[in-house]
């Protein structure tokens, strides 16, 4: 008795109409990943015979990577630093101050889901603004919202909304940020009323968002930049309660510089 072997059929193609019910269904529940991808990996999802369940993982892990990759390109935009650094740029042999199981877990930004602080404390050009930021973007890759910008720039958002009789509006604007980055605290003295206003807004943080500070100048100075002993007492108070203290010492990056190109050219004296 003869049988009849019977061909192997083919992929099958998409339903007429179906197309266009998809992309409907994707624009509406604005996934559209899923509405550019869900052909190429249905064809991949017949050819490697994966089950339903395997092709819907896919379909939404690409999805989800896409819209995390954008939402963190747009964190990163909206958080202003002055520069993208990361991290991994940063060169941790030349600040052996550091502690490398700090910086790891403060990495992973989950100080900033719980509302800590940490506040970056050394000499200039050490790369604490390097830190910072590498910091800030890591806490942007963990979804969170970020906004930098110096201590200077800070007052002169708080002053001018106090002009402005609008002083609790922007801080409650800022609070919507999960980590707020203050850099360069001690380079410029304040006045006591600038002082005030900063206080206010370390204040409005507290156990409410994260900050992360980094100042040239040790606890025991900050006074001198406030032009107020019991102001900057309070506020550093509310800073260390639930914060990461890193204090920093090494040498600047551009006396570094300096002296290796001194040393180049003493080795190597006829060279331009």
């Amino acid at each position: 008795m003869s049988t009849t072997v019977q061909p192997k059929p083919s992929a099958a193609a998409p339903k007429d109409g179906l197309p266009s019910q998809i992309a409907y269904l994707t624009r509406v529940l604005k996934t559209p990943t899923i509405g550019a991808f869900w052909e190429q990996l249905a064809g991949q999802a017949r050819d490697e015979n994966w089950s339903h369940e395997e092709y819907l993982a896919a379909l939404l892990q690409r999805q989800v990577a896409d819209r995390e990759s954008k939402g963190t390109v747009m964190r990163i935009r909206t958080a202003h630093f002055p520069a993208v650094k990361t991290l991994e740029d940063f060169n941790l042999d030349h600040l052996p101050s550091l502690r490398r199981d700090v910086l790891a877990h403060l990495s992973t930004s989950t100080f900033v889901a719980k509302a800590e602080n940490v506040i970056l404390l050394g000499p200039p050009g050490i790369g604490k603004t390097h830190l910072a930021i590498g910091l800030g973007v890591r806490a942007t890759q963990a979804g969170h919202s970020v906004l930098f910008d110096t201590a200077s720039n800070w007052i002169a958002r708080l002053t001018a909304a106090h002009h402005g009789n609008r002083l609790e509006a922007e801080l409650k604007k800022i609070r919507r940020y999960k980590l707020i980055i203050i850099d360069e605290v001690g380079y410029i003295p304040f006045d006591q009323d600038a002082a005030n206003l900063f206080f206010q807004l370390i204040a409005s943080r507290y156990e409410q968002g994260s900050v992360m500070v980094t100042s040239n100048l040790p606890f025991g100075r900050w006074g001198e930049t406030f032009s107020d002993d019991v102001v900057a007492a309070a506020m550093i108070d509310r800073l260390v309660h639930h914060a990461e203290v890193l204090t920093l010492t090494g040498d600047s990056y551009r006396t570094r510089q300096r002296r290796n190109l001194l040393r180049d050219q003493q080795q190597n004296p006829n060279q331009n």
